[in-house]
């Protein structure tokens, strides 16, 4: 990952609820997630993180993947969320927002 907004560990922890919601809108393939998180602030992705996130996305039943196949070149994975990966999603962003209140000391003053 490179020019990623924020630290390493905090791209790394969110990575899959930010997956998640990339996919809120429409199906995408890996390169399009890639750049809609580039786009918001989580730096380029390089395959070694992207992938093994949606692979364990889609083994939780979170994602679901279909095989598109190429008019021209190569076919391509396209990833949609479930059902139960938008209860995971809000159940996720719930408890990433209670945390993020607990870290605000500036509500302590």
């Amino acid at each position: 990952m490179i020019d990623a907004e924020w630290p390493l560990p905090w791209v790394r922890a969110s990575l899959e609820l930010a997956v998640l919601g990339c996919l809120l809108d429409a199906p995408l393939h890996g390169y399009g997630i890639a750049q809609q998180l580039e786009a918001r602030g989580f730096g380029r992705l390089k395959g070694g993180s992207l992938y093994p996130a949606l692979g364990h996305l889609e083994g939780a039943g979170y994602v679901e993947a279909t095989w598109e196949q190429g008019e021209v070149g190569p076919g391509r994975k396209n990833y949609s969320i479930t059902t139960t990966g938008k209860d995971f999603l809000a159940g996720g962003l719930a408890k990433w927002k209670t945390l993020t209140e607990a870290l605000d000391i500036s509500k302590e003053n």
